[in-house]
């Protein structure tokens, strides 16, 4: 049976290096006590932003079910909350940036792949990871269905309005953006959640990366264009009905 709302959690904040687990743990406990039931991270949150170069270094990239899955994975079923969390899966000799959806009890229940891949200055991307294949997926969870973009997929409508004809009641948008960015952004998430009739949201990773001035709000919209909230705070909250 599914719930009445889902309150959904966007975490501004990334996991890699010493202590990467326990700080993953306390951000997950921190939205559960909140009241969250799903939380959502910044695109890669468990990898440095490695495309702020050319440079391709295997440690970036595991295939499912490596470390960065399994901390993922073991997080979410620890403190009892849904996650849509990143890596960047190795598959053959193709690398995708892609969006791993668990449960509360950290089995999968799907992926996404970053299907719209930027090649400019901070955001060398396609010299990291190859244009997703899977498609446009949507996702059951408590009742509501959610659909997943990442980043630049999400300045692209179409993606949007496949998942928002797919049945989609919720977009989710993991990103790394500049903050000079944010007011370009910020009406394109408006006028997608207008034309799908979804809730759309979004979560950015939180502070400039190797010189890579990354940064800016969270925010999430209802499907009549009202922004619902938009905050800087590591942990921004909203409710679906």
């Amino acid at each position: 049976m599914g719930m009445e709302s889902l309150t959904i959690a966007m975490i501004s904040d990334v996991f890699f290096g010493n202590g990467a687990n326990e700080r993953l743990v306390s951000r997950l406990h921190e939205a559960k006590n909140a009241g969250a039931d799903l939380v959502v991270l910044p695109e890669i949150a468990c990898n440095a932003w490695s495309p702020s170069t050319r440079t391709l270094q295997d440690k970036d990239a595991e295939e499912l079910g490596g470390q960065r899955c399994t901390m993922q994975s073991k997080a979410a079923k620890e403190v009892g909350v849904g996650l849509i969390g990143a890596a960047i899966l190795q598959e053959g000799t193709q690398r995708y940036n892609t969006c791993l959806f668990w449960d509360e009890n950290g089995l999968l229940l799907g992926t996404y792949q970053k299907h719209h891949i930027p090649e400019e200055e901070g955001f060398w991307e396609t010299s990291h990871y190859s244009q997703g294949t899977e498609g446009f997926p949507v996702f059951a969870f408590h009742g509501f269905t959610i659909g997943i973009q990442i980043c630049s997929d999400m300045n692209r409508p179409q993606g949007s309005h496949i998942l928002g004809a797919s049945g989609a009641d919720v977009i989710v948008g993991p990103r790394s953006t500049e903050c000079a960015t944010y007011d370009r952004w910020r009406p394109v998430w408006i006028a997608n959640a207008l034309t799908t009739g979804c809730f759309v949201c979004s979560v950015n990773r939180p502070s400039p990366e190797n010189g890579v001035l990354i940064g800016g709000p969270s925010i999430a919209i209802s499907p009549n264009g009202e922004v619902l909230v938009e905050s800087c705070d590591a942990i921004t909250l909203f409710r679906v009905r």
